[in-house]
């Protein structure tokens, strides 16, 4: 029988609500970004809200691939972000369950959404683009709806600009009206002026019907003169005058065949099929192109030396070529006139051009034909890298939340919209390099993934490490090691103390740490060590570890101090380093060795030199501080006995 363990129901009940309400919200802010990006194809035509509904759908449908990985994000970083923050996941670890087991279910649950993804892009999101684009382009080509403006010329009656000074919105009446018909061309423009008029549509709205009272109308008939100059003209006065002007004002829909055929409204088997025989296509104009450039005219009657004659070239052919290929161009052009050799370099130049530009225009059908392979084969790594892509943004969230341990939609949503925005410019980058064939489809394509896998590792890793990402401590004393510089201690005072610091104790671990502090620096020698003695000996790292536990169990203990001077104090301690290049021969043996590769040997003591001569002021500092500590610890310890007689 099938058994979930109530661990896994516990994760998946966390995840699965807030995964349905983040992708709702994803969704319906990408598709904010869709009505704000196209508003100005659909405002002002007079749509329909069912053809407005069924575009939003479509849309909605076609944003999916860009709202998941971001609800996954979300929801991956809010669900962990809350186990932490309750101390949930810290319970759960205390149980001995790691990091891994815990998303187990959460893996298993997106691999199955991941594959679903796929599918989804391959059968659905090709159906739902070409609805979409298909309405989108049919809006584009619907007339806007008729509202003649007061005071302004109205230009969408295709053909005409029309005048209105003044408008009666409850009769509909138009005054003061100025049209000016250039339907005809504008060599025979058609003006007309009129005290009044009224404007209404056909019962098919095909057509407008346009009734004009009291005016005047001058017409150009410049298709009708007898000369060049004598232009005829008619202008006429009417009382009473009515126009058919067509105005489609009707949604037409366009057929869904025209963009099926497009790489958009295609499944992965159609699109491996249409690249397969455009790239063979595209191979064979190539070869062709390739052929008539060395058969061509131009290039055959001056061919090279060594080009063999074919048996299949024509008799005229094969003599061409023999007496171009025993031919000296330099003796004949240097034999003749400085007219014959003008002459010579002009037709030279003017077939070099002609040849140029026929082939120059060749190869922009070639760049378009492989741009058109190029926008399928992106339609193709899509479908793949979307599903990656989900599997990713997991790994990079729920380690996330795990260290962040915020949930909720403060730091969470900052978070992932950080990440999302970084994933899309990167994502963008790649697809443009792709779309102009600056790199190969593929790595465009797979370059935004292949830039968030180590990112979703490493957390990973991080996080089931239980290591401090975000401590800015950590990535400074690696720095400062990485450039040799000392490692800063930060000791912090202790709000709640559980067993009191005990001055003449500290006292007695100084001075016990100044002993053996002296007691290194006599053994080790207060000077520089011989290049010989570096190489055999150097520093034992043994008695460094040594001092530095005594240092941390000195530190340790006094930290428990009530007074800030003392704690300030503390941190004056230095963090003794085990560096190789105190001993790098870690027997006399290899100690030989190395002193014997003198080059190598002398860069090693040059740089273990300076390193030593840092240790040794590492530890008179300890001394020092040692010193001073021991100022402070008196004076708290007068304090404290000052502080009980006055009790007493």
């Amino acid at each position: 029988m099938f058994y979930i363990k109530r661990l896994y129901r516990f994760i998946l009940k966390s995840f699965l609500p807030l995964f349905l309400m983040t992708f709702f919200i994803c969704l319906f802010i990408v598709l904010m970004q869709f009505l704000w990006r196209y508003v100005d194809e659909m405002v002002g035509k007079g749509l329909e809200m069912s053809v407005l509904a069924e575009l939003f759908f479509y849309a909605a449908v076609t944003m999916v691939p860009m709202a998941l990985p971001l609800a996954i994000l979300l929801a991956s970083l809010m669900t962990f972000g809350n186990l932490g923050e309750r101390l949930e996941l810290l319970a759960i670890k205390a149980a001995g369950i790691s990091l891994l087991q815990i998303m187990r279910p959460l893996v298993i649950f997106l691999i199955f959404v991941a594959i679903g993804a796929f599918f989804f892009q391959n059968n659905v999101l090709p159906k739902s683009q070409v609805k979409m684009w298909t309405l989108l382009y049919s809006m584009r080509q619907k007339s806007p709806e008729l509202d003649i403006p007061e005071g302004v010329f109205y230009d969408q009656i295709s053909g005409y600009n029309l005048y209105v000074k003044q408008k009666n919105h409850k009769t509909g009446m138009l005054y003061d009206v100025m049209i000016y018909d250039m339907s005809a061309g504008f060599d025979n423009a058609m003006i007309i002026l009129a005290d009044s008029g009224k404007l209404k549509m056909t019962d098919d709205k095909q057509h407008l019907f346009l009734t004009l009272y009291n005016g005047e109308s001058f017409e150009n008939l410049r298709d009708q003169r007898t000369s060049a100059s004598n232009i005829p003209y008619r202008r006429e006065t009417f009382s009473l005058k009515e126009i058919m002007i067509a105005f489609d004002a009707n949604f037409n829909r366009m057929d869904d065949g025209i963009m099926q055929n497009q790489y958009i409204g295609k499944d992965l088997k159609a699109l491996q099929t249409s690249i397969d025989s455009m790239t063979t296509r595209v191979d064979s104009i190539g070869n062709n192109y390739a052929r008539s450039l060395k058969t061509s005219g131009y290039f055959s009657l001056y061919n090279r030396p060594g080009v063999r004659v074919s048996p299949n070239d024509s008799v005229r052919e094969q003599k061409a070529i023999a007496e171009a290929a025993t031919l000296n161009l330099d003796s004949v052009f240097g034999g003749g006139s400085l007219q014959r050799k003008q002459l010579y370099l002009d037709r030279a130049v003017a077939r070099a051009e002609r040849y140029y530009s026929d082939y120059e225009f060749r190869s922009y059908t070639m760049k378009e034909e492989n741009k058109v392979i190029r926008r399928h084969q992106i339609e193709m790594y899509k479908k793949f890298t979307l599903s990656f892509a989900c599997i990713i943004f997991f790994f990079i969230g729920a380690p996330l939340g795990a260290i962040i341990r915020k949930g909720g939609l403060g730091m969470p949503v900052v978070v992932s919209v950080f990440m999302f925005i970084f994933y899309y410019i990167i994502d963008n980058t790649g697809y443009k390099l792709a779309r102009d064939g600056r790199w190969e489809v593929w790595e465009g394509m797979w370059l935004s993934s292949a830039v968030l896998l180590p990112l979703g590792i490493f957390l990973t890793y991080k996080a089931v490490k239980d290591s401090a990402v975000f401590n800015p401590d950590v990535y400074i004393n690696f720095f400062r090691k990485l450039i040799g510089r000392q490692e800063l201690r930060k000791v912090v005072l202790k709000e709640v103390v559980m067993d009191d610091m005990i001055p003449q104790v500290a006292i007695e671990k100084a001075e016990q740490l100044s002993v053996a502090c002296n007691r290194y620096l006599d053994k080790v020698g207060r000077k520089r060590q011989s290049y010989w003695k570096y190489c055999l000996y150097g520093y034992a790292k043994a008695d460094i570890m040594e001092l530095e536990e005594q240092i941390d169990d000195l530190v340790n203990y006094t930290s428990n101090s009530r007074s800030q001077l003392v704690i300030g104090k503390l941190m004056d301690y230095p963090v003794l380093r085990n560096l190789w290049v105190y001993r790098p021969a870690p027997t006399v043996k290899w100690g030989y060795v190395l002193a014997v590769l003198f080059p190598v040997g002398l860069l090693l003591y040059w740089v273990g030199s300076y390193q030593q001569r840092l240790l040794r002021n590492e530890v008179e500092g300890v001394i020092r501080t040692n010193g001073d500590l021991r100022i402070l610890l008196e004076k708290e310890e007068k304090e404290r006995m000052y502080e009980e007689d006055k009790t007493i």
